[in-house]
């Protein structure tokens, strides 16, 4: 649904092509092109590709990918041609650590979803010219030029083919690690390798003496190594092989190659694999460009950071930066945006880029780079330690649901004392839990109150909560006043107490506390803002409806010019 403000709908101001150009059609570029759409912002993808790849590189979506794909909606389209997944089961040394329930997380997606992304590309790409979007294929970037008022492309198609130009208010650069952009901004960067050791894949149909429903997955540690199985789209596994190199040739592996280990790796003599789609080897490197922003231009994805392949959070990270750079730039299109929404991306994701990298790498080098005395500690410790999956993976968060931004230029937090302490809640940067709460009779969810709230698909919703005192009303009343200025600030009462008459706006009732816990609000009347992403933005008590409001000035600049 657009917002009751849509932009263009499918055309571009004069004199543009389209507000945005996204250049790169693979899963991050897709998304980012989908969510612009989904906020009605003309928006043309350019791919050098002419074809979507036959095969799958990254294929799961976990928990808070998967919501934040759902509030620009095109989760439920992946799920349905998706596996989704449970466990996680770890062996060390072929010992069975206890497994481990992934699905065990507070979201309404809990399950991760394995696909394939050759599968990932054809639903968006489908997603997002039913949405009206464009895409020219078989077209290469060679140069671009900011100014004032937009971004010129110049690009070219085939070796030879004259130069062609495209021009848009803004540009996102989704074009890969081997990004064309990246280095014509002055934000390229050396990357870091890991020195030897190799990483042999296959997907393939798989045999063996294990489960084949593709609901679970599977890890082992084993001397010099460390290995995975897990499905893939189409009744097919992948396994993959990260090891010490020495002795092993320097090629794509041959299917009796890889069997033939993975027999010895799993324990089971049984284990045949047919029908292969795709057999390689790659090496590590990694790295994180110095910004994620210059002026017009923003990275997203593996064009600012090379990610290592430990958890599957390269391709879920980017996710992130497509839905996060779409709903700031449809804002600043509107004119609904202070230069504080836009100049907030690069600290957000470029921070969270740096610190998912330097997690990677230490969970990598854990992992690779092991010894006898550690496979000794981790064989004795796998009969001790119900969590060594998790701790051996350098994260118990594989889900990304602690994805948060502690430092953000959006943040204001102004709840603090005692009271804070003994019942701490989310704070500004973090995401907004979800709760049980009754909306007309029906019991709910607060989730879809917070996601395109009103219709408003850039909205941000300020949640009322009453701390279960009446007296709480007449400020809870002011701060719905102070908002007003700002139509897309959506309010919503969250009352534990009594009803508040009068007030035309979505009364979510409360009674059992089960928000206010959440919120860590229990018997605090108190304002939470959240943003389009579902992360908060600011707090303070009931009673800071001329802090709201100044807040709302910062952000999104007087009313009068809104």
């Amino acid at each position: 649904m657009s917002d009751p403000d849509s932009l263009h709908g499918l055309d571009a101001p004069p004199g543009f092509d389209a507000d945005v150009i996204v250049v790169g059609a693979g899963p991050v570029g897709l998304t980012t092109g989908c969510g612009l759409r989904h906020h009605g912002v003309a928006c043309l993808l350019l791919e050098e590709r002419t074809e979507i790849k036959a095969y799958s590189r990254a294929n799961n979506l976990w928990a808070r990918p998967q919501e934040l794909l759902a509030g620009i909606g095109l989760r439920d389209a992946l799920a349905k041609n998706a596996y989704p997944v449970h466990t996680l089961n770890f062996f060390v040394d072929g010992t069975p650590t206890s497994p481990i329930p992934i699905a065990d997380v507070a979201s309404p997606y809990p399950q991760v979803l394995y696909s394939g992304q050759d599968v990932i590309e054809r639903t968006l790409a489908g997603t997002f010219e039913e949405r009206g979007g464009r895409i020219e294929r078989g077209v290469t970037v060679t140069d671009l030029v900011q100014d004032e008022t937009g971004v010129t492309v110049v690009l070219r198609r085939g070796e030879s083919g004259p130069e062609e130009r495209r021009r848009a208010r803004y540009l996102v650069a989704a074009d890969g690690a081997k990004s064309t952009i990246r280095p014509r901004l002055g934000l390229d960067f050396e990357p870091e390798r890991f020195e030897h050791c190799m990483n042999r894949q296959v997907d393939a149909k798989l045999s063996w003496r294990r489960s084949e429903t593709p609901d679970q997955l599977w890890f082992f540690y084993y001397e010099r190594g460390f290995a995975g199985i897990m499905p893939v789209w189409g009744g097919y596994h992948r396994l993959f092989f990260l090891a010490d190199d020495t002795g092993v040739p320097d090629r794509d592996p041959t299917l009796d190659e890889i069997q033939a280990l993975a027999r010895t790796v799993t324990g089971d003599e049984t284990l045949t694999l047919t029908d292969p789609q795709w057999l390689t080897h790659s090496r590590f490197q990694y790295g994180v460009a110095p910004a994620y922003a210059r002026d017009r231009v923003f990275l997203a994805g593996d064009a600012g950071h090379l990610s290592l392949p430990i958890g599957g959070q390269g391709m879920n990270a980017g996710l992130h930066d497509a839905v996060e750079i779409a709903w700031r730039l449809a804002m600043a299109l509107r004119g609904q945006a202070a230069p504080v929404i836009l100049d907030s991306y690069d600290g957000e994701r470029g921070g969270e880029h740096a610190r998912l990298s330097a997690q990677q790498a230490r969970g990598f080098r854990w992992t690779v780079y092991r010894g006898a005395v550690t496979d000794t500690v981790l064989g004795l410790a796998a009969k001790a330690l119900p969590n060594l999956g998790s701790l051996l993976q350098g994260t118990d968060d594989m889900q990304q649901m602690g994805v948060s931004y502690p430092k953000s230029l959006l943040n204001e937090d102004r709840l603090s004392g005692l009271s804070r302490m003994l019942r701490p809640g989310p704070k500004a940067g973090e995401r907004a839990p979800d709760a049980e709460v009754t909306h007309r009779g029906e019991t709910t969810a607060l989730f879809p109150f917070l996601a395109n709230p009103d219709g408003w698909t850039t909205g941000w919703a300020l949640l009322c909560f009453d701390g279960r005192s009446a007296q709480a009303h007449p400020a809870l009343r002011d701060a719905i006043r102070a908002a007003a200025p700002w139509p897309w600030i959506r309010p919503r009462l969250v009352l534990a107490g009594p009803l508040l008459d009068g007030a035309e706006v979505p009364i979510l009732s409360d009674m059992d506390g089960k928000a206010h816990g959440a919120y860590g609000l229990e018997g605090r009347p108190a304002l939470v803002l959240v943003r389009p992403d579902g992360h908060i933005a600011f707090r303070d008590d009931a009673d800071g409806s001329e802090a709201l409001a100044a807040y709302a000035r910062r952000v999104f600049g007087a009313p009068d010019a809104a």
